[in-house]
């Protein structure tokens, strides 16, 4: 069976590259063409247009920036919708709102389709490596079909019951990401304005009980002042309004959360955007200079 893949970004090429090298028949569609190159050296079929996909596949993954980028590539609110999505599993790998989420699952199966929510937890390094997370969530019979073809690009798949709360759990987990990560970034701040050597410092923290992947990638990146995306400041800050959006709507208090949406802010203003989230400690850095 012929699966369709759309969206090549950071994420999505190399999860759609681990699909094409297990030998799935894959069809992919990038906006900017240049992305698919990878893809079709793998053996992958390069589609001209997203509605090729849809006439050529029944399951299609979905890995886009956000809702308007994935109602485009659907039609949605369009005659087209219905013909594009009806008899397909479409399987939404991107972080979008839970309510958004909600009705598009909504819209999908009025059309005569199915639908399953399938964000991920992990970067770059372990999209490339196939070692992400897939939270779950929709009809039984449509996560059980798509779950099996997961495993070239998610080392585990977890169950997360209905819609939408496969993506209120990666919001879950992505404030745990953004805090972790912001955390890290301040000790380093304060162990390098303290003279500190950073390699011990890098070397004390991987070896005791608070080390782990993320911590081991992203001090690294810290202390050699490598900020090549892994996941960016923009996508962080999207994620992180997401996720205040889901707090307020709930009455859930999220104190931290709102501290690092400040310093992310602060990233972005000052030209990080598109710099890995370990970028942050550049806001920490220009609050001390500028004695905040």
């Amino acid at each position: 069976m012929d699966i369709g893949f759309i969206g090549l970004g950071v994420m999505g090429q190399p999860m759609a590259l681990n699909l094409a090298r297990t030998g799935t028949q894959l069809i992919v569609w990038n906006r900017s063409a240049d992305r698919s190159e990878s893809l079709r050296a793998a053996g992958a079929t390069v589609a001209t247009n997203p509605a090729e996909i849809f006439k050529r596949t029944r399951v299609v993954f979905l890995m886009l920036v956000d809702g308007d980028a994935v109602d485009a590539v659907l039609g949605r609110g369009t005659s087209q919708f219905s013909a594009n999505v009806a008899h397909h599993t479409i399987v939404h790998m991107g972080t979008t709102s839970p309510d958004y989420s909600r009705g598009l699952e909504a819209d999908i199966r009025n059309a005569g389709g199915g639908y399953v929510e399938a964000p991920v937890s992990g970067s770059r390094k372990p999209a490339e490596a196939g070692q992400l997370v897939a939270m779950l969530a929709g009809e039984d019979a449509a996560v059980e079909s798509v779950r099996p073809l997961l495993a070239p690009m998610c080392h585990q798949t977890i169950v997360c019951g209905p819609v939408p709360r496969g993506l209120l759990m990666k919001l879950a987990v992505n404030l745990f990401l953004m805090t972790t990560v912001t955390g890290l970034a301040e000790a380093a701040h304060f162990a390098e304005r303290h003279g500190l050597d950073m390699q011990q410092f890098r070397a004390i923290v991987d070896a005791g009980q608070m080390a782990s992947d993320i911590s081991r990638v992203k001090i690294l990146k810290l202390v050699m002042r490598d900020f090549d995306v892994q996941g960016s400041i923009t996508n962080v800050l999207k994620v992180n309004r997401l996720i205040a959006e889901a707090a307020r709507e709930a009455g859930v208090a999220s104190p931290l959360l709102d501290v690092c949406y400040a310093l992310f802010d602060e990233a972005q203003a000052l030209g990080h955007g598109q710099s890995d989230i370990a970028a942050v400690v550049q806001a920490l850095e220009a609050r001390t200079d500028s004695g905040r």
